[in-house]
């Protein structure tokens, strides 16, 4: 049976005339900063400071052993190395890696003598492999400044439009030794699929032997053998296939349960056990129709035949530093993105292909994973030395994460296809058309025919149109924002929007933590420095300006902003849900960030929530009600995402802001399951006069409309009371209107850092009351809530009042 030993935990880091203590897996970042020996990059402009750390080389060392029982042969075994290193044991080289996302074995079984042998991974700047390559193969387009396109590493450790510039070099996952003997199991590629209502696993195992002996596979479902194959001298690959009746269906979150399956395969020869694999795996099938209709060509994920309306989130690295993450990281982040409502998780081709842990929870959570191949916003040349390193990549990837039911789909890249066209970007050398076109389909369905994969995001499905066609594919929505109104969002209903956002800043203690400018404003220096996107502010000042005028104060503009971007989202997803099946659904850039930043995320680098989190789950919401203009008029969207039909009275009033029935309407409504009905709203009730609004009620269900913008609505005083009750772990805080008081919000972070509320902005009609739970680790003053900012409505910013 095989034998590892860890080598993890304490190395020593040498280079740039420092020598100090470093941790495996890590990274000379994280070592530095443990070591005192940069500042926080995080902090003001330090990012700039410590950028030569990715300009230099450094060198890790440990002695190793082999202290293990007596094999045949022992390996080196590396999971991940960051990027460009060369390895050596005794001063024998064992290799060298120019790849972040493969793993690497090498034999050291000669080596390895019983005293302890000095282990060197030696790495080069990652910056001077990239432009090597560069100079070898020529200038290649790029949508951002740095050489991120020529090796293969996270590109958006170069630096995004929401993310720093830390380039990292390390020993980045786990390493070990292994010692094994006869024969070992080099690869086990699992699929589990559901049809006609049945499981099926197909399997595909390959060993790396060291004789020529019969060896003998077993496979094991919940303990219970479901098949058994010989592997005759000389042979090192073996299919085996099984229909197991006692399995069950698994199902995305809000389609039916989360069944998991103990998966075992064991190498034997005679009655020698090997070696010993060993997952968790979901039975499910899976499809995107793609197929034409009158006003294009679909994209409906479908799981087990069923259409899935997706409401996803795309992911980006939760750190940085990647080293860092752990599985409890990974939990919390995904069982937020759940209580948020989320089914799909987009893991982006600007940065990793995550670690097991991360594919494992959305397993058990229910999340669908789309995951990108690692290629971005860039033109990627398909000559060697990076065509192989891309096909070693992508085989191994697409192996190690085959047991997954939550991972429903793979595609070729992010914004590739599109780019290049779309800016210009030249045809005179490779750019990648090779790779997502022919390789990568070509890998999945060799080694993956149980996922559906998809060229890139966008693409329109050939180049028969164009790649972010609005009527075919999937699409990015980036005009608004870039260029256009949040509104605009209604101009057009796409197939699938696969990208859309809306930036605001960062929690305020977020923001307050990561710059020390005295005083901060909008555009003072360390808050400049957390904007990465291209005239970001200008942008979001743009964005304000027809919806709330121009902020009177920087807490003003850090309220409205965070308001917007709420109301952004809001204006696009009930738009596209409202076309549901027409629209196949909406992935929000984005729902983390990487470190504090003013960006487009939901949950902010310091894990604290925005507004926008928690509107999330409205939006998200099984049922709800938007009032939509279409055809000159309006109509109430009646959103059924629920298992069952929905019934009721649906009811339409339009009020003043002081509480005064102005019309009323109601009508029965019935929704089947897993459908939208519109309403027509009489024209006599949507006739609104100044101070007016409309309020469509279905049982819990509530929606508004205001026919004017938010600067040009009259806002009275709502007259707000607020109470704390201290209850054990926080406050509950109880507010009352007595008119209408329009986006309540209650910032927890101002009471405490660690303080959280469960819930954003609110919207209170006269006479109304909502009661906030605010939870922290230590005892909160409820006199607090009364101090300036912590609850403030949309009437008092627009005054000028707080």
């Amino acid at each position: 049976m095989i034998s590892k030993q860890d080598l993890g935990g304490a190395w020593t880091l040498r280079g740039a005339d420092h020598e100090l203590p470093a941790t495996v897996p890590g990274c000379v970042h994280t070592d530095l900063l443990a070591a005192g020996a940069i500042p926080d990059p995080f902090l003001d402009d330090n990012e700039t400071t410590v950028g030569w750390v990715g300009r230099a080389d450094w060198a890790y060392r440990r002695d190793i052993a082999w202290d293990g029982p007596a094999h045949e042969r022992v390996d080196l075994v590396f999971d991940g190395l960051d990027t460009v290193a060369a390895v050596a044991l005794g001063g024998t080289p064992l290799g060298a890696t120019r790849n972040m996302h493969r793993g690497y074995r090498y034999d050291v079984t000669a080596l390895l003598d019983g005293s302890p042998q000095p282990l060197d991974v030696l790495f080069t700047s990652a910056y001077t492999e990239a432009e090597r390559v560069r100079e070898l193969l020529g200038e290649r387009a790029n949508a951002y400044p740095e050489p991120f396109n020529f090796i293969r590493k996270m590109a958006c450790s170069f630096g995004w439009d929401w993310g720093p510039t830390l380039v990292t070099a390390g020993i980045w996952r786990p390493v070990r030794l292994e010692g094994w003997s006869v024969a070992r199991l080099a690869t086990v590629r699992p699929l589990a699929t559901w049809s006609d209502g049945a499981g099926r696993l197909d399997l595909t195992i390959e060993a790396e032997r060291l004789h020529d002996v019969p060896l003998s596979v077993r496979v094991l479902l919940d303990g219970r053998e479901v098949a058994r194959g010989e592997l005759p001298p000389g042979d090192s690959r073996l299919s085996l296939s099984a229909n197991p009746d006692f399995v069950r269906q698994w199902a995305p979150i809000g389609y039916g349960s989360q069944p998991l399956h103990d998966l075992t395969v064991e190498l034997s020869t005679g009655d020698v056990l090997l070696d010993r694999w060993q997952r968790r795996t979901g039975f499910r099938g899976v499809s995107i129709d793609r197929g034409p209709d009158a006003a294009g060509s679909r994209f409906v994920i479908e799981i087990n035949g069923e259409p899935v309306l997706v409401k996803g989130v795309n992911w980006i690295p939760d750190d940085i530093f990647p080293a860092r993450m752990t599985r409890a990281r990974y939990e919390l982040r995904l069982r937020e993105a759940v209580a948020a409502g989320v089914n799909l998780i987009r893991v982006w081709g600007g940065g990793i292909y995550e670690d097991r842990a991360f594919y494992e929870v959305c397993d058990e959570l229910g999340l669908l994973v789309w995951q990108d191949f690692l290629f971005a916003c860039a033109d990627y040349p398909e000559e060697e030395p990076l065509f192989s390193e891309v096909v070693a990549e992508a085989r191994e990837n697409v192996t190690r994460l085959a047991p997954h039911p939550s991972l429903i789909t793979w595609s070729g890249n992010n914004e590739n296809l599109w780019l290049h066209g779309a800016m210009g970007w030249s045809d005179e050398a490779s750019w990648g058309e090779r790779y997502y076109l022919e390789t990568l389909p070509a890998i999945v369905a060799d080694l993956d025919p149980s996922r559906p994969y998809q060229a890139g995001s966008p693409w329109s499905g050939s180049w028969d149109h164009l790649p972010n066609d609005t009527g075919h594919g999937t699409f990015h929505s980036w005009e608004v924002w870039n260029r256009e109104d949040y509104l605009n969002y209604r101009d057009s209903a796409p197939r699938f929007v696969a990208e859309f956002g809306w930036q605001a800043p960062p929690a305020w203690t977020t923001l307050r933590d990561a710059v020390s400018d005295d005083p901060m404003l909008p555009d003072s220096p360390g808050v400049l420095h957390h904007q990465k996107a291209e005239d970001g502010n200008g942008k979001l000042a743009r964005g304000l300006a027809p919806h709330f005028g121009t902020p009177s104060s920087t807490e003003a503009w850090h309220y409205l902003t965070q308001l917007n971007q709420v109301r952004a989202i809001r204006a696009g997803v009930e738009h596209w849900r409202s076309y549901w099946p027409h629209t196949g659904g909406s992935i929000l850039w984005q729902l983390n960030d990487l470190w504090p930043v003013t960006s487009w995320a939901a949950i902010d680098g310091a894990g604290r929530y925005k507004p926008l989190y928690f509107e999330l789950a409205s939006l998200h919401a099984a049922r709800g009600l938007t009032v939509q203009p279409r055809d000159g008029g309006l109509v109430v969207a009646v959103l059924n995402d629920s298992p069952a039909g929905w019934a009721g009275r649906l009811a339409v009033h339009r009020r003043t802001t002081g509480g005064e029935l102005r019309a009323a309407w109601a009508v029965p409504v019935e929704v089947a399951a897993r459908q939208v009905t519109l309403v027509e709203i009489p024209r006599d009730v949507t006739a609104i006069g100044d101070g007016e609004f409309l309020v469509a009620e279905l049982d819990q269900a509530r929606a508004l409309w205001f026919a004017v913008p938010d600067k040009d609505f009259p806002h009275p005083d709502a007259a707000l009371t607020v109470t704390a009750d201290p209850v054990p772990g926080g406050l509950d805080v109880l507010i009352r209107a007595d008119g209408l008081a329009r986006d309540v919000l209650l910032q927890a972070d101002r009471i405490h850092p660690e303080a959280v509320a469960d819930r954003g902005f609110l919207t209170l009609l006269p006479g109304e009351s909502a009661t906030v739970r605010v939870r922290g680790p230590v005892e909160l003053d409820p006199a607090l809530v009364k101090a300036p900012w912590v609850v403030t409505d949309l009437a008092t910013v627009l005054a000028g009042d707080e």
